[in-house]
């Protein structure tokens, strides 16, 4: 999300802006959130996503034009969703979770093509807002549900599979099928969720700066799904063919001129975004014709992990690193304090090392950098 403010005019109230936010979107494991819906609502949530939110006042309806898929993946089925998940899922819309989700403040550092920003509304030291949350323990039960069986199903197949974790069912087969429709209902909870999110940060800042929706001017950039797969139509040996793409720690980049692209950026490609780590930067990319070609129209999804959360614990221990953050001007707020040791700088890798990778290799291209000023945490 880009806002209308400049650096100068949050200096000295990204405090407040934090405090506001921590405040008004719970985090954590097992959050619970402001959003109580039944079951029947919440199946509704599971087939319109992103629509679902914006049609019950969380956000704006422009925002759908921003967001893969509309907001709504067609191909959700709630009869395949188990009881479980959505007892799991019916309290935690509009929540955060804990590990390496985030809500974060940041300012843009650089710019690396003054065309491609501009198409993307983006200026050098303007305030913008980078969310990572997804489907919850919703997403996390279907997952769970369909992993052990899947794993039973394995016996059926006419095949044999190197290690149990690779659980899998053809894709035009009933569990293939049962197992998809499961999954674009969880990938609809994520936008849904992203969505309600997005709305609590916009009144979060108008309330710490005592600003309203005009003057604070916070859009929806981009929205895109990650962990998923999803039937695509890719070019193999010089042919069109229907494929199915998964994208796990990956996300989706489609190059300018492809038609699921949002019209206001179909000539510059879809916006990618690449979260770094709470203490250096993130990225903006758009996608690349290079990238359609050599990688199913994927890039990275982040900076990727340098050490395992307990070795992280371990590391950290006697630091403060939120007094750490906060003398280089970063505020930061988590419903844990082990997170923000798992969650340290120096438990991932330097975003901008990854981001070169994927510049020089043509699957995606830099637009800006930005640099966190705030953050909150599960």
């Amino acid at each position: 999300m880009r806002s209308g403010l400049e650096r100068a005019q949050v200096e000295g109230k990204v405090r407040d802006i934090v405090a506001a936010m921590f405040a008004i979107i719970p985090t954590g494991v097992g959050g619970r959130g402001q959003v109580r819906l039944p079951p029947q609502e919440l199946r509704r949530v599971m087939t319109e996503g992103a629509r679902w939110a914006v049609h019950n006042g969380y956000g704006l309806a422009h925002d759908l034009e921003r967001i893969e898929e509309g907001g709504r993946y067609p191909w959700a089925d709630p009869a395949h969703v188990s009881d479980r998940a959505i007892e799991r899922g019916k309290a935690q819309l509009g929540t955060l979770g804990s590990g390496n989700h985030f809500v974060e403040i940041q300012v843009v550092d650089q710019v690396f093509d003054e065309q491609l920003a501009a198409a993307l509304d983006l200026r050098v030291d303007q305030v913008c807002v980078m969310i990572h949350s997804g489907s919850r323990g919703f997403g996390h039960q279907v997952c769970d549900d369909y992993l052990h069986r899947l794993q039973a199903h394995l016996r059926t197949l006419d095949f044999t599979l190197p290690d149990r974790q690779l659980a899998c069912a053809y894709f035009g087969s009933d569990m293939g099928q049962a197992y998809f429709r499961a999954m674009a209902c969880a990938v609809n909870y994520a936008f849904c969720n992203r969505q309600i999110i997005g709305h609590w940060v916009r009144e979060a800042f108008m309330k710490a700066l005592s600003l309203g929706p005009r003057e604070l001017d916070l859009e929806l950039i981009y929205d895109v799904a990650h962990n998923v797969a999803k039937p695509e139509e890719h070019v193999v040996d010089g042919q069109p063919r229907r494929l199915v793409v998964h994208r796990k720690g990956a996300t989706r980049a489609f190059p300018p001129g492809h038609p699921e692209i949002p019209e206001r950026y179909r000539a510059i490609g879809q916006p990618v975004l690449i979260p770094g780590d709470m203490g250096r930067c993130s990225y903006l990319l758009v996608g690349t014709a290079q990238g359609m070609t050599e990688t199913w129209g994927s890039t990275c999804h982040g900076a990727g992990r340098t050490m395992s959360r307990s070795r992280a614990m371990k590391v950290a221990k006697g630091r403060a690193i939120d007094k750490e953050l906060e003398q280089r001007g970063i505020f930061v707020m988590a419903a844990a304090r082990g997170t923000l040791a798992e969650e340290m700088s120096e438990a991932y890798k330097d975003v901008s090392r990854v981001v070169e990778v994927v510049h020089e290799a043509g699957i995606s291209r830099k637009v800006a950098l930005l640099r966190p000023i705030g953050n909150i945490k599960g």
